[in-house]
């Protein structure tokens, strides 16, 4: 995943949820129905986007989490590559030094 793409996915769910939030809004305070009605569907409709909101954050979660073991594993092979070269090159400094 490139930085770029890591870096904006959290901006682009808050962007889509905000903007679904707006829509909605806008949607239900245009509507020609009764305070009641709309009140009932603010209610329907902010759980809904609560709802998926909360989806989409774990999604988002659950993917920087696998990053972030990739990270790790690639680390902790790089650690033991640098540690097997460098054990390499102390034997090779020992054995000349003989």
């Amino acid at each position: 995943m490139s930085e770029k793409s890591s870096g904006s996915g959290f901006a682009f769910i808050a962007g889509l949820v905000v903007g679904g939030a707006v829509g909605a809004l806008a949607g239900l305070l245009f509507a020609p129905e009764t305070g009641e009605e709309t009140r009932k569907k603010l209610g329907d409709k902010s759980k809904e986007l609560a709802d998926d909101f909360y989806d989409k954050f774990d999604d988002f979660k659950e993917s920087m989490t696998d990053v972030l073991e990739d990270v790790k594993e690639g680390a902790a092979e790089t650690f033991e590559s640098v540690k097997k070269s460098t054990n390499a090159m102390v034997e090779d400094v020992k054995a000349k030094a003989k």
